[in-house]
């Protein structure tokens, strides 16, 4: 077994590729006409960056019940048992639930054929599929998933 402490790009190398990845397609749109097919591209891949770095970064940290990757946490002693357990096997579901009716929050108060709507209206879509397949996952499996054997 390897007991050398990783280093933070072998710990967060993937989020911080991804990250910057995510940052040259907003530069790149920031400077882009959103008419022209590079333009839409750009937006585009804003949202699908986005969501990608949200379900690396997301499940990095955060649980869903059912998942072979969710660990043990302890809970805090003033936090009722079965609310921390709710929690726990809940928080992914949550955080993209909670995260996502900002974004719709957001995109309602926008026009959605403006600029920046365009892409906050693929986000939207981008955290419905998220969310689907958070929820999809917890009662389906695929062949050869950790889950299925």
């Amino acid at each position: 077994m390897n007991t050398r402490k990783k280093t933070g790009w072998q710990r967060h190398g993937l989020s911080i590729v991804t990250s910057g990845i995510l940052l040259l397609w907003i530069v790149l749109y920031l400077h882009a006409n959103p008419e022209t097919h590079w333009g839409a591209f750009f937006g585009n891949a804003i949202a699908d960056w986005t969501g990608m770095l949200v379900m690396i970064v997301a499940t990095k940290y955060l649980h869903e019940v059912g998942s072979a990757e969710s660990k043990k946490v302890k809970r805090p002693a003033f936090v009722p048992k079965s609310v921390h357990e709710f929690m726990h096997e809940h928080s992914l579901m949550i955080f993209i639930v909670i995260t996502g009716a900002g974004w719709i929050t957001l995109f309602a108060k926008m026009h959605p054929n403006a600029k920046w709507g365009q892409v906050v209206g693929n986000i939207v879509s981008e955290w419905t599929q998220v969310l689907g397949v958070v929820v999809l996952t917890k009662g389906l499996i695929e062949v050869g998933s950790k889950e299925s054997k």
